[in-house]
């Protein structure tokens, strides 16, 4: 055998070896796609049964939702933080019905009857909550923050709702509750990294894709941004270091901006400071990923168009403010090239103003010129700012998730086609 014929022998034998590899690694990236699509398949056709073996953990068909609101009990209530300031409630079906499933970050909207501070009458209010767990088979649950008055503002009360549910919302309180609804949601068409970010608050709708994601098996690679002052404002701090230890496709990150004495960095939190573009890319992989954003208002100014900034695809970003609470998927706005003139007529309140083509519906219009109207979702789903339209037009950002009675509107979702006339 010659040299030649030797070598040529010895190079088949590595191209053939090279080539099992590569044929092996490809099978092995098949059947994990194969078993992660899987997972997200038996994740959204969960049979349908109303015996009593049904897991707790098990979603439940959406097709048990329910018109208008019904009434629901408080099973219990939960302090969750160290400040006393949210409470967690557990609600359950006074006619024993099977709950309505839900899609993980919806929300639940709530009908209270209070009293206003101001007339001391009872008056009916609308207000929605996010949903804080996975879907269960029996019982909601809602964490609430209690909204004190601003320190520096005299004249501006507390929050009217929360401060119901924690001052008169106890255990065997009966509520009327709408079937969940909203925008903001998982997205599970892809089986794409998933960031949450969630400020203050802004956790529970964050908590609810988390619990839903790691129990359901499926090894989607999971980040967690969970920002507040200090060690005295998280919740459920156990559970979400439970979930960090057992499960290693999640990763937690807790923000302490102004941290107490007793909090000890490494050991309560991992990071000294706010929730920030520079902390993601200092801690995230180069790669793609499914952006969910809750919090106030300046932290949404700041990390949506960050993201952006950062070359993050608007269409990877979904966000939700809270205080009150709007939608869904960022999208930069285009800007107005529409010379015409609008007038919007506010009839009740005797006001006419140009319509701005910056705002993003007629609910913040009216807001920003100091007209009160009733609003609960902001997301087109509770029916709140319904209002009569007594001449114009109006387009509407998305499709209404509630009946809207005829010549009627959602200011939440909705823009003026033309000159309108709205009984506000």
């Amino acid at each position: 055998m010659t040299t030649v014929t030797l070598a040529l022998i010895i190079l088949a034998v590595i191209i053939v070896q090279v080539a099992i590899v590569m044929l092996l690694g490809l099978y092995r990236r098949k059947r994990q796609f194969h078993d992660l699509d899987k997972g997200i398949h038996r994740a959204e056709n969960i049979p349908q049964s109303n015996t009593t073996t049904r897991s707790s953990t098990e979603p439940l068909s959406s097709n048990h939702a329910w018109d208008g609101f019904k009434e629901f009990v408080v099973q219990r209530r939960e302090i969750e933080d160290g400040n006393n300031s949210i409470c967690s409630f557990y609600l359950v079906p006074t006619d024993n019905k099977p709950l309505a499933t839900f899609r993980p970050g919806q929300f639940l909207s709530f009908k209270l009857q209070i009293e206003d501070p101001e007339t001391h009458k009872s008056k009916s209010v609308v207000r929605c909550y996010s949903l804080s767990d996975a879907p269960r088979a029996d019982h909601y649950r809602v964490s609430i923050k209690r909204i004190p008055a601003p320190a520096n503002q005299a004249d501006v009360p507390a929050g009217l709702s929360s401060s119901f549910f924690h001052d008169h919302v106890q255990e065997d309180s009966r509520l009327l509750v709408k079937a969940p609804s909203g925008h903001f949601h998982l997205m599970e068409e892809e089986p794409l990294p998933i960031v949450l970010v969630g400020g203050g608050i802004g956790i529970t709708p964050m908590l609810s894709i988390l619990n839903t994601v790691l129990e359901s098996g499926i090894k989607r690679e999971i980040w967690l941004y969970y920002g507040v002052r200090n060690g005295d404002e998280l919740i459920m701090k156990q559970h979400l270091q439970t979930l960090a230890s057992i499960h290693d496709n999640f990763h937690l990150h807790l923000c302490y901006s102004a941290p107490n004495e007793n909090d000890v960095e490494g050991v309560d939190y991992q990071h000294n400071g706010q929730v920030t573009i520079p902390l993601l890319r200092a801690t995230l992989k180069l790669m793609r990923y499914q952006f969910y954003v809750c919090g106030p208002k300046p932290m949404m100014e700041s990390l949506v168009p960050g993201l952006e900034d950062w070359g993050v695809d608007s269409g990877d970003i979904y966000y939700e403010s809270f205080g009150p609470a709007t939608l869904i998927q960022h999208k930069k706005a285009a800007p107005a090239t529409s010379t015409q003139s609008i007038t919007v007529t506010f009839s009740r309140s005797g006001k006419s103003i140009p319509w701005d083509f910056s705002a993003d519906s007629l609910l913040e219009f009216a807001e920003a010129n100091d007209i009160e109207v009733e609003s609960g979702c902001r997301a087109g789903s509770c029916g709140s700012c319904q209002t009569a339209v007594k001449a114009g037009e109006v387009d509407y950002n998305q499709a209404p998730d509630t009946d809207v009675e005829p010549e009627h509107c959602l200011l939440c979702i909705s823009t003026p086609k033309c000159d309108l006339t709205l009984d506000a």
